[in-house]
């Protein structure tokens, strides 16, 4: 049941203030409440009260100005000089046991437990041993176990908010990091696709402007369609980017989704533009993919197309899709033997196309094929 809003504000204020402040303020409340008796009346039948019952009261209570510090000393010295308290006849008839009482309670929340239940045994047992009327040992002892019992239960109450306290920062901290790594996560994906679209969009340009002031001369066929390639490789390199970036911006609406393997064709058809053979193949039953590894599946074909393009001096280029079992086997492979003038690359290509198989659960290898005769990817994707 939650506590009214009220004890709340209390609580926080009270949290809220020095302790030093409080244990000067305990003290003087517990000072008062002993002397009080003392005050109320200054004598009894004619009799002035002694000094000595003052000199008591305030000297029993005056030690919890360091409880905290040195708990069980303070609780020893007002034990020692409460008992002190009927050495004189002439003082008002009431109990010295505020201060010892606070000091237990300081006992029990602040020391270790062997300490605070001896101490808890000694004063029940002190209670019944000297003190004659057997009704106020009894009474005194009860007052002392609530004492300790309502310092424990404080104790534990601090330690499970600090222990609460302590969980809700960790998880705020696993929170900070999960945020961090998913940033990071988000910042890698991002480059990899700008890499992918700017790197492919720029080979596919490049390529049919060096073709086209040759054909300009001998083919003009040739050179309209090798410019409407440059236009039409550079009009999806911007609608891909702009669906990519859009997605980063919140108020903006939903764009369109990620490509995937069934604009594998039309990819084809593109790179084909630039007078390379493509060939399309695929065997198996096709089956829906995850987001992710359809995302995979034609982003990779399409660096391994770019770097084809780029650095293959290939004539011919091979897609071939195998759906298995659990998996999709993606293999394209070139009949090239390297470019003797090859774009410039960064040289992350092949790592991009690792670490996109790697990041939906699949695997990817690239290398020289077993023939001989060009370079051949290969990526496994789970289905």
């Amino acid at each position: 049941m939650p506590e009214p809003p009220l004890v709340t504000v209390l609580r926080r204020r009270y949290r809220a203030l020095p302790q030093p402040l409080l244990d000067v303020a305990l003290t003087g409340a517990i000072t008062l409440a002993q002397l009080w008796p003392l005050l109320s009346s200054t004598s009894y039948f004619g009799v002035p009260w002694s000094w000595w019952g003052y000199a008591v009261a305030v000297g029993s209570s005056l030690p919890v100005l360091w409880r905290r510090r040195f708990p069980v000393t303070v609780l020893v010295t007002s034990l020692i000089v409460s008992g002190l308290y009927d050495l004189a006849d002439s003082v008002a008839d009431q109990p010295i046991w505020y201060g010892s009482l606070v000091a237990l309670y300081t006992v029990a929340t602040s020391s270790p437990r062997w300490v605070r239940v001896t101490a808890l045994c000694l004063m029940a047992g002190g209670m019944f041993a000297l003190v004659g009327s057997s009704e106020t040992a009894l009474r005194s002892t009860v007052l002392y176990v609530a004492a300790y019992a309502i310092g424990r239960a404080a104790a534990t109450s601090r330690a499970h908010a600090a222990a609460l306290e302590e969980r809700a920062a960790r998880l705020e901290r696993e929170r900070e990091m999960e945020a961090e790594r998913a940033a990071e996560r988000e910042r890698a994906r991002i480059a990899r696709d700008m890499h992918d679209i700017l790197a492919h969009a720029v080979s596919l340009m490049v390529v049919q402007a060096e073709a086209g002031p040759v054909a300009v001369r001998t083919d003009p066929d040739r050179a309209e369609a090798a410019f409407d390639a440059i236009a039409g490789a550079g009009r999806d390199a911007m609608v891909q980017l702009r669906r990519m970036l859009g997605a980063l911006k919140e108020e903006q609406a939903p764009l369109a989704p990620q490509p995937t393997l069934d604009e594998l064709p039309g990819l084809a058809d593109q790179v084909a533009g630039t007078g390379l053979k493509v060939a399309f193949e695929t065997t198996g039953e096709p089956r829906p993919l995850r987001s992710d590894s359809a995302v995979a599946a034609y982003r990779i074909t399409q660096e391994a197309l770019t770097n084809i393009v780029k650095h293959a001096g290939a004539t011919r280029a091979d897609i071939r899709l195998t759906w298995e079992d659990d998996t999709l086997m993606i293999d394209i492979s070139d009949d090239g033997r390297g470019s003797g003038r090859a774009l410039p690359s960064g040289g992350n290509g092949l790592i991009g196309v690792r670490e996109r198989a790697a990041s939906c659960g699949g695997s990817a290898t690239a290398g020289p094929r077993t023939d001989g005769l060009g370079f051949r990817v290969t990526a496994r994707l789970p289905a």
